[in-house]
């Protein structure tokens, strides 16, 4: 069993990396903000997002404390909650999220080329508590140059490896039938 869900996300993310550049690199048309995007959302949406840092201080926000496995240091985030982003995007949520809607993902990407895989269940409040959030702030300042200005932050996994520095797109896809 274990072996076949390797596959399966290998898989999956050579489906992704071939797909086409609106899925691969989430470039959407702005609709946010005049301002350089800092984060798009973008591929399988109804509402594309182009959203500059300053958008992003504008959204409900979130506050996360944190043990990083990394360095052993507690750490304090603050960000928007990758649900409201979802949300804004006009993707299904709550009751609204069943049938095929749950072959629903989301690769975050950051401009490093690192990039991270959800699944729309492990976003969404209804199904657990993820409380995944794209942070601008750590410790009361804003993120270093290595690590943001954004940062994907996966605070219940054991380890950070799907927390995504230097946070540049999401993109919103369907795995294939």
């Amino acid at each position: 069993m274990r072996h076949h869900r390797g596959i399966f996300f290998a898989l999956l993310l050579a489906f992704v990396s071939c797909a086409s550049p609106a899925i691969a690199g989430a470039q959407a048309a702005p609709t946010q903000s005049a301002a350089a995007p800092a984060l798009t959302v973008g591929g399988d949406v109804p509402t594309p997002l182009s959203l500059s840092l300053d958008d992003l201080r504008h959204l409900p926000r979130k506050t996360l404390t944190v043990m990083n496995s990394h360095n052993g240091k507690q750490e304090t985030y603050e960000g928007v909650p990758l649900a409201e982003l979802w949300k804004r995007a006009g993707l299904p949520q709550g009751e609204a999220l069943r049938g095929a809607a749950m072959a629903t993902y989301v690769i975050a990407e950051g401009s490093d080329g690192y990039r991270a895989l959800f699944s729309a269940a492990e976003l969404d409040s209804s199904f657990q508590d993820s409380d995944v959030i794209v942070a601008d702030m750590m410790d009361g300042a804003p993120l270093s140059a290595h690590e943001g200005p954004l940062k994907l932050v996966a605070p219940h996994d054991k380890r950070p490896g799907r927390w995504v520095r230097m946070l540049r797109s999401l993109a919103i896809a369907k795995a294939p039938k």
